[in-house]
Formats: structure tokens, sequence, C-alpha cells
């Protein structure tokens, strides 16, 4: 009986096509987990996800998917939250001892590259397996005050972006946040706008009930990394619904006048 080879029990394994398919496995993970978006402002930086919620019993607010790095940094992850956290603990372990030896934070930059190389470590070795979660990384350098934004993918590949999104609304986020301005938009705008996008990519009738968790590093936060207070988020939730909702009376109008 002749044995058919198998592409897919390693990381370190090529197919002949010279794909490797444990890591496209952890993208496929990556690609069925909520939304997550993160926007550079002239101002600051916003992240926001689609958090959804597998039950009905879990209580608001827990297993969040916004974590802090550092004073300056912050982290959203889209993927397995097992995975994500293992991740979180060596970006906060990079954070803290790059302080300790340098006296200072850790800009951005020099985070996201660490985090990025030891992602990529997992898809070297077949011991391993790849991470089955992406992060959008977004810090603040005191020493340049310059604020920047990172994605870092299950591959280990890792950018520097202006606006970037993972998830499942992956492709349709990122159409959105290219018709908009971000050399000017500042963070109270971007706000509505990630609560918008997450709202119009999310459906009812398919996706599973979510909730929206956002953060900010930014002026108004003293350039820490914090949650965005509720009151602002639910103000931005219910502008986005609002807006949502006069764009679909207006489509209907629409093709009412068409059809007449």
């Amino acid at each position: 009986m002749r044995c058919v080879p198998q592409y897919d029990l390693s990381p370190t394994t090529f197919s002949p096509e010279g794909r490797i398919f444990q890591v496209e496995y952890a993208s496929k993970a990556v690609e069925n987990a909520g939304t997550a978006i993160g926007l550079r402002c002239v101002d600051g930086i916003v992240l926001g996800i689609e958090k959804l919620l597998t039950s009905k019993l879990l209580k608001p607010g827990s297993n969040k998917q916004l974590h802090t790095i550092g004073a300056h940094a912050g982290m959203a992850f889209s993927g397995w939250a097992p995975d994500a956290r293992q991740l979180i603990e060596r970006g906060r372990a990079e954070a803290e001892n790059y302080e300790e030896t340098y006296g200072s934070p850790i800009p951005p930059a020099v985070l996201a590259d660490r985090m990025a190389q030891y992602v990529h470590y997992f898809t070297l070795h077949g011991a391993l397996r790849p991470f089955g979660a992406g992060a959008i990384v977004a810090g603040y350098d005191p020493e340049t005050r310059e604020h920047a934004l990172h994605m870092i993918e299950p591959s280990g590949v890792q950018f520097r972006y202006f606006g970037t999104a993972l998830g499942k609304g992956r492709q349709g986020a990122k159409t959105e946040i290219e018709k908009l301005d971000l050399k000017t938009i500042t963070v109270r705008q971007a706000l509505k706008e990630v609560a918008k996008i997450i709202h119009t990519l999310h459906d009812d009738g398919k996706d599973k009930p979510f909730e929206l968790e956002m953060s900010w590093v930014c002026e108004e936060s003293g350039w820490r990394h914090q949650q965005v207070p509720n009151s602002l988020k639910q103000e931005a939730e219910e502008t986005a619904k609002k807006e949502i909702d006069e764009a679909e009376m207006e489509d209907d109008d629409e093709e009412e006048e068409e059809e007449s």
C-alpha cells in the first residue's frame, strides 16, 4: 500500500506548492473569530473588538479581548483566547524587561517586532504549532512623542498601519477604513466610525450576539492605554446605529422609487 505524505502534520513541512498548512489553519482560526479594528488618529489610537458571546450565561464585561501590555501600550486580539493570553503575557514580559534594562517605556515598534519574532518562532519547530490568534498592538513612545499601530499575524509577519482589521469581517472593515481620512480624524470621531463598521458588518440573523469593546491610547487618556469610558462607548454605538438605520431607510426609499 502506498504511503500518502501528510503535509499538515508539522509547521516546518512545505507542500509541493510551497504552502505551510498549519500556518494556514491558524489563520483560519482568526478569520472565523470576531472582528478587531485599529485606527491611528491625529491625537491617538482607537481599538475596537466585536466580542462574540458564546453563551447567555456569560457575565457582561468578562473574557476581555482588549488588554494592557505596558503603561503606554495595549493589544486587541482575534482568534483563540488561550493562545492570545500566552501572547499577552509575552508582550508584558518584553515591556517589563525593556523598562528594567533601559529605564524607559518600550517603543511600539520594538514591542511589535519582539512579539512578532516570538509568534514566528512557533512556526519554525516541528514540536510546536503556530498561534491561532492575531494581534493589533497600539502604543506611544514618550521619548519621540509618536504613536503607532501594528498588526501581528499568526505567521509572525507584522506591519505598521494607519488603520487595520482582523477577524471574519477583515475585508469589509478594510474597505470601510479606506474611506476614512485617517490623517485628520480624531479619536472621538474614530469611536463612532469603529462602532459603525462593526455594527454594519455584524449580521444579527447569522452571527452570535456580541459585545463591543473599545480602548484607546491618546492625549485624552494621558497617552496611557485605557478602556473607553462607558458613556462615550454607548454614545458612539447609539450614533452608529442611528446612522445605519437612516442609511437603510434611504436605500429602501430609493428601491421603492425605482420600482414605481
